[in-house]
């Protein structure tokens, strides 16, 4: 028999009765709470229950357990209505069967109070002016004054109870707290747990992205990043320990999700994003969310999701500042903004240009509440603007995003065609001794700034340039040398060679990963 359910038909209490019934039984107690004609000096018509099933007969069948066990009982039902009711009928009945009066009557009041307190079940009045809204049973109990059955006990302030648990022994999640939302609700749970979002970047951005969207209930979440973890990323990226120092990203996200929330579908990818590979991912998802550290991402992220119709949430960090940015389909993306792509390089990242690390993780807290906001339709700026937040002066302004003229009526004219690149002439070298690369006839170009470059020097033949300099006056260099491009971590110079191959000088390559791949010689 179960303890705990719920009935969309009428209840019948002579039935409930004999279903507790027990041989060895002296006491019997029932309670029956009933639909009554007015609330808080309101005339009311009817009313509506609805509940989070599969997460409310967990805890109810808990409940009834303890009062078992905690006051030694034989035998314990509690029924409970969904659905609409009318004035006058059952809504809610508990009834107990003990060896004597005191246990029943305790277990029962106990019952129906936990049941109040901890199941996810709401309300809907209906007055004959009006409805109350959906309204968490829980607040019911807190105010017993305003219930429509007839139970008048004083509130009782419970201990804590244990983590609600799966039958398999995991533990399960509970969505309590943002269903009572009216904004949120049965269905916008329902909404949620059907959503799949694609997250590229699982670093300081993606963190926060990952950690909450998995706490709210995310039904599908795909992981895609080609990077191993580093010391000097746990500052920011939180949901990762020291002890995972080494291991690919997206798999100790993927763990670590598994953990906070066993029922979201987790995907990892280990592997880099680019406009290669996008289109084949993004397909299978709703959202995608660019959590990246390099434009070359970020809007190969914005084109992808313009070509496939999806939404996207794309956000970037620079110290102290940051950036968000909404992309529906058929409205304006990165491109209205920025035509030409901004050159990776051309702003230092978090790596070079140094963070702290709730930045980032503010930046991604508010990228997870975008793509709720999608999910439940819910109203926001960053759909129409880029909201640009200083976090030292705590200012924030909106830059308004239009559509481009040019795209008015169809899909976007700024996205180039993909260019046409021979396997056999890469833009990169492995990383080497750089030696070797002098002794073979290359012409180094440290374009690192002063700072970096007295940190830790090169001790060994080559040139220094700028990046940005470079990347703008790319015919600086002699289109007869052959060139190796060098910064710390093979952004900024895979940036600035493309800038001089586009310029005509086919003879430049840049370290692949930069000096932190490679021991100066």
């Amino acid at each position: 028999m179960k303890h705990f359910e719920f009935s969309d038909s009428m209840l019948d209490t002579g039935a409930l009765h004999a279903s507790v019934e027990h041989h060895a039984a002296g006491g019997y107690a029932s309670f029956e709470g009933w639909v009554r004609d007015h609330n808080d000096g309101r005339s009311v018509r009817r009313l509506e229950y609805e509940a989070y099933v599969d997460l409310a007969i967990k805890e109810g069948e808990r409940i009834v357990a303890e009062a078992i066990t905690r006051f030694g009982i034989h035998n314990a039902r509690c029924v409970h209505r969904v659905g609409a009711l009318e004035l006058g009928e059952l809504a809610v009945w508990v009834g107990v069967s003990s060896a004597h009066r005191a246990e029943a009557f305790a277990a029962c009041r106990y019952i129906i109070d936990e049941v109040k307190h901890r199941v996810p079940i709401w309300k809907k009045e209906h007055y004959t002016n009006g409805d109350s809204g959906w309204v968490n049973c829980e607040r019911c109990a807190q105010a017993p004054e305003h219930t429509h059955s007839h139970d008048h006990a004083s509130v009782h302030h419970h201990p804590p109870h244990e983590p609600h648990v799966h039958p398999d022994g995991l533990q399960a999640p509970d969505y309590s707290r943002q269903i009572t939302l009216a904004s949120v609700g049965l269905e916008g749970q329902r909404k949620i747990r059907a959503a799949r979002v694609l997250v590229l970047g699982a670093g300081g951005l993606g963190s926060p992205v990952l950690s909450l969207l998995a706490g709210a209930g995310i039904g599908t979440l795909g992981i895609v990043d080609d990077d191993t973890l580093d010391a000097s990323n746990l500052h920011r990226q939180t949901i990762y320990s020291l002890a995972d120092c080494g291991r690919p990203k997206a798999l100790l996200a993927a763990e670590r999700i598994r953990s906070l929330n066993p029922e979201v579908d987790v995907r990892p990818y280990v592997e880099r994003a680019s406009e290669k590979n996008l289109t084949a991912l993004s397909e299978a998802y709703d959202i995608l969310v660019d959590c990246s550290d390099n434009f070359s991402t970020r809007f190969a992220v914005n084109d992808a999701a313009v070509k496939l119709q999806k939404m996207a949430v794309v956000a970037s960090v620079y110290q102290y500042e940051g950036q968000i940015q909404v992309i529906r389909p058929n409205g304006a993306c990165l491109r209205c903004l920025w035509p030409k792509a901004t050159l990776d390089g051309t702003v230092g990242n978090c790596a070079e240009a140094g963070v702290l690390g709730p930045v980032p993780s503010i930046l991604g807290s508010l990228q997870a509440l975008e793509v709720l906001k999608l999910i439940l339709n819910l109203p926001s700026p960053a759909t129409h603007s880029l909201i640009l937040i200083d976090l030292l002066s705590l200012e924030v302004r909106r830059v308004e995003a239009r559509r481009a003229a040019e795209c008015a009526g169809r899909t976007c004219q700024r996205i180039p065609q993909p260019l046409l690149t021979s396997d056999t002439e890469p833009l990169e070298l492995l990383a080497r001794p750089l030696q070797l690369y002098v002794d073979e006839g290359y012409t180094l170009i440290d374009l690192r700034d002063d700072k970096e470059r007295a940190a830790e020097p090169l001790h060994v033949d080559h040139q220094c340039i700028l990046a940005m300099s470079l990347i703008s006056k790319p015919q600086q260099l002699d289109s007869n040398s052959r060139y190796l491009l060098l910064c710390s971590r093979g952004q900024r110079s895979l940036a600035a060679t493309k800038a001089v191959r586009a310029a005509g000088i086919s003879a430049a390559w840049s370290m692949q990963g930069g000096l932190s791949c490679v021991t100066p010689a």
